[in-house]
Order: C-alpha cells, then structure tokens, then sequence
C-alpha cells in the first residue's frame, strides 16, 4: 500500500546535523508569526466582491505564470490548452478546468527542485490536506478534493485572510484606480487589512501605445484635466493623495531601468506634449523621459510619504508573439543586467537623506548585490535592499542573498521578507520557505560563534515580521 504524500517536519533547513537543530530552533519562534505582504498582485476585487473561486484551476493554475510557463516550456501544452485565452482570438481556450488541472498534474515531475514545487505542495498537503502526489492518475481525485473544500464558506477571500493570518496585505492598482473595491473594503471594516498600491508604470512610459488614454483616465479619476505637462503632474499628485486616503503605503515602479536622471522641465515638457497629442517618440527619448519621472515620483514621495518601490530589470513579453496573443504576464518575462550606482545617484543625491523619503530597491540581478545595492542601502538613509525576487525568490538564491547582502548592509537595511505574487494560495507557503531560509542562514552564524542563539531568534522575528512592518509603515 502507498504511504499518504506527507511534508517533511525539517524541509528547506540546513542538511548538517549541527546547524539543523539550531534551525528548527530558530524556526520555531518565526513559524507562526502573522503575515506581511506588502507587495503583492492577488486582485482587490476577490476580497470586495468575497465571493467563492470557481474551481480549482482557476484559482491555482491559470493566474500563477510560474506553473505555466514551466508547463509550456516542456513543449506539449500552449497557454490556451491551460485555460488562458487568446486575446487576439487565434486559438480556442480549454473551457474545462478539469481538463486544465490535469495538464498541470501531468507535468508535476517538470517541478522538481524548483521553489514552484514547495509552494505547491505546502498549498496541496498544509491548506488541501491532499494525501497524494499530483499525476495523470490522482489528478481527477485531488480536483475533487480541492473543489469541495473551496466550495465552503470557509475558504471565501475575506475567510482565508484569517485562515493564513494575513495581518495586512496589499494589492496592485492601476494609476488611473477608481479605488471603488477599497472604499467597500473600508466600509466593510477592512480598509487597515487589505490596502491598495500605486503602480503608475504606463503613464511614465511614452512608447506605451495607449498612453493618452492612461493619462487622460488617471486625470478623470482624479478629478484633474490633463491638458499639459503641468496638468498631468497635478493629476499624478492629486491621484497619490487619493491612494493614500484609501490606506495606501507605497508606490510600485516596475521600470525598465534604474535609472533616475531628471531631464530640464522645458524638455521633460516638451516631450509629454508630442506623446500626448499622438505624434511619436524616440526609443531614446521615451527612456529619457521615464527616467526623469522615476526622479519625479521621488519627488513626490517626499510630499506624501509613500514609500517607493522600484524593480527594474525585466524585458517584459520577451516573446513578441505569445504577448501579442495571450497579453501581458503570461511567463515570457526574462530579466536582464542592470546597473544602479550610477542610475540611482541623482535621486540618492537629491533624497537620499531627506527624512520623509523611503525606497525599497529591488533585483533580478544578483551580481549587484554586493557590488552596488548593499552598498547603498548600508549608507542611504532613504533606502533599504528589497528581499530576492521573482526569480530569484528561491531557496539557493534566497542564501545567496544573505551571503551576498548581509554584510555590507546588515540586517537593519533590508526590508524582510516581500512576496510578489498573484497566487493567493501561495502566499502562506512563500514566507514559510523564507522563514525557513533564514532560520538556516542564522543557524549557522549560531554555530560558526558569530551570533548567539537570541541574537539569532530576534533577527528572525526582525526579518519575518518586524522588518517589513517597518519598511511600509503608514506616514
């Protein structure tokens, strides 16, 4: 008889049997610590409209690009066979989740030492109770087992908030948000819970094909007519004030670059005038003029006190075919090198010690860390080192990072531990990998005589708990 698909007590700490005791040690006292997760992409509407997910599929598979592109790469599925569609309408979309979740069982074995893998079987076994291993076999067993158990009140959005003691979350909206799903949420007495974030990426980029439209619907929403460079910064102040009444914290800067040089006004001017009005730019202008306004939103979280989050470093839709067929977000995301001690001296220079300004900067690199950003984040006041992520939130590049990070930039600069995920379920499994991590990283700093064991037990809690709290706290 099969034995039952169990989770290993001690999975993801230190193998050596002297630093594996002081792990589970440290483990202990972060394990069940509540949850920050900040920066995030789970949609506002599911904890507003706090309806139930309509099967498992959906909730698992179609919006993770981390299960799909790993299925997609193995060549046998493309994005519609796994319930995307094609939003170009090139291709039919599987209509049947059952059919879905069992390509994604199928290729169960294409997850192997991927950290894909840990979270999914930490939401299988620790959130399902699933008691075997995905596969074309158990596939319709385990779907039917997930399916009744999303079928209950008990597993509603608003219900798992408490379930993985999600102390505060927040979302990812668009600058041009009429923020109607927070104000209900606030109504609801869940406005310091469930918090929106200001992603304004689309109106900085002049080459953005429907730039006017973005410019002119963050304006409405804001109550502002664009008609200028300077209407438009009037638009983008008035709309950050808006966020942060809704209970926003931070700013989300997924940019190209790094870099932040400003551009003379009259330029910076001149250049939002021609893409406003539909006449083209350069590649080279457009890089100019989103540079100069990652300089700008610097600014202007100096005023408000928003924290800033930047993220550079992705070639976004990197197959120029599947993005045009299926969108945006689909996996086909790759990073790139980027370099940051020249790109982000103008806004250091300029904000770097101002007291009311908080930057949290953000890799896919990881040759920059200890060459370039824990150097910054260990002098800059202003900035702190955002936790490995995307690719890189990983058990090996998670060590890599405190190797690489925590000497130049200690502890104290860092901003603990970050997810940055669509994957509602994922969310519990994500901090306990990283708690995990950590826990080893410590361990051995206990055993090598570097830290004792309190030392190590505070950290812990620092980077699991306190740390991010810190890093997003409201001004």
């Amino acid at each position: 008889m099969t034995q039952p698909w169990t989770l290993h007590e001690d999975r993801a700490l230190p193998a050596d049997p002297v630093t594996r005791p002081i792990a589970r040690e440290i483990y202990q006292q972060t394990r069940a610590l509540p949850i920050v997760s900040m920066h995030g992409h789970v949609p506002v509407e599911w904890f507003a409209e706090d309806t139930q997910f309509p099967d498992p599929a959906e909730l698992l598979v179609v919006p993770d690009h981390y299960l799909l592109r790993m299925i997609v790469s193995q060549g046998r599925y493309a994005l519609h066979q796994l319930g995307v569609p094609a939003i170009d309408g090139s291709a039919t979309t599987e209509a049947d989740p059952r059919v879905v979740w069992r390509r994604f069982c199928e290729h169960w074995k294409a997850f192997r030492g991927t950290p894909t893998r840990f979270w999914m079987e930490h939401v299988l076994v620790e959130i399902f109770g699933v008691t075997q291993r995905p596969s074309a076999e158990s596939a319709d067993a385990i779907y039917d087992q997930i399916a009744a158990e999303i079928a209950t009140p008990g597993f509603r959005p608003r219900a798992l908030l408490d379930r993985f003691d999600i102390e505060v979350i927040g979302t990812t909206d668009p600058a041009w948000a009429s923020l109607e799903h927070h104000a209900r949420l606030t109504a609801d007495g869940l406005g310091q819970r469930v918090l929106p974030t200001f992603r304004p990426d689309p109106l900085l980029q002049l080459d953005n094909l429907t730039f006017t439209h973005d410019v002119l619907a963050t304006g409405a929403a804001a109550g502002v007519e664009v008609r200028d460079y300077a209407t438009y910064l009037d638009a983008l102040r008035a709309q950050r004030l808006r966020f942060k009444a809704a209970g926003a914290r931070a700013t989300d800067h997924g940019c190209h670059t790094a870099d932040t040089t400003p551009l003379p006004e009259d330029d910076a001017a001149r250049l939002f005038d021609a893409a406003l009005a539909g006449r083209p730019v350069s590649d080279a202008q457009a890089a100019a003029f989103a540079a100069h306004m990652l300089f700008q939103m610097a600014q202007m979280s100096t005023e408000d006190g928003l924290v800033m989050q930047i993220h550079p470093g992705v070639v976004r839709g990197h197959s120029t075919q599947m993005t045009r067929r299926y969108g945006p977000d689909k996996g086909y995301d790759i990073p790139f090198a980027v370099e940051f001690t020249h790109a982000l001296r103008p806004m250091l220079d300029a904000f770097g010690h101002h007291p009311n300004f908080r930057t949290i900067v953000f890799t896919l690199d990881e040759d920059v860390y200890s060459r370039e950003l824990a150097p910054l984040a260990g002098v800059y006041p202003a900035m702190r080192l955002g936790a490995p992520w995307w690719f890189i939130d990983s058990p090996e590049a998670m060590r890599r990072f405190r190797e690489t990070a925590t000497e130049t930039a200690g502890f104290g600069n860092l901003s603990g531990f970050v997810d940055d995920t669509r994957a509602f379920c994922s969310i519990p499994a994500r901090h306990d990998l990283a708690r995990r991590i950590d826990a080893g990283y410590l361990a051995r700093l206990v055993a090598e005589h570097r830290l004792d064991l309190d030392e190590a037990v505070d950290t812990a809690v620092d980077l699991a708990y306190r740390l991010p709290l810190e890093a997003y706290a409201a001004r």
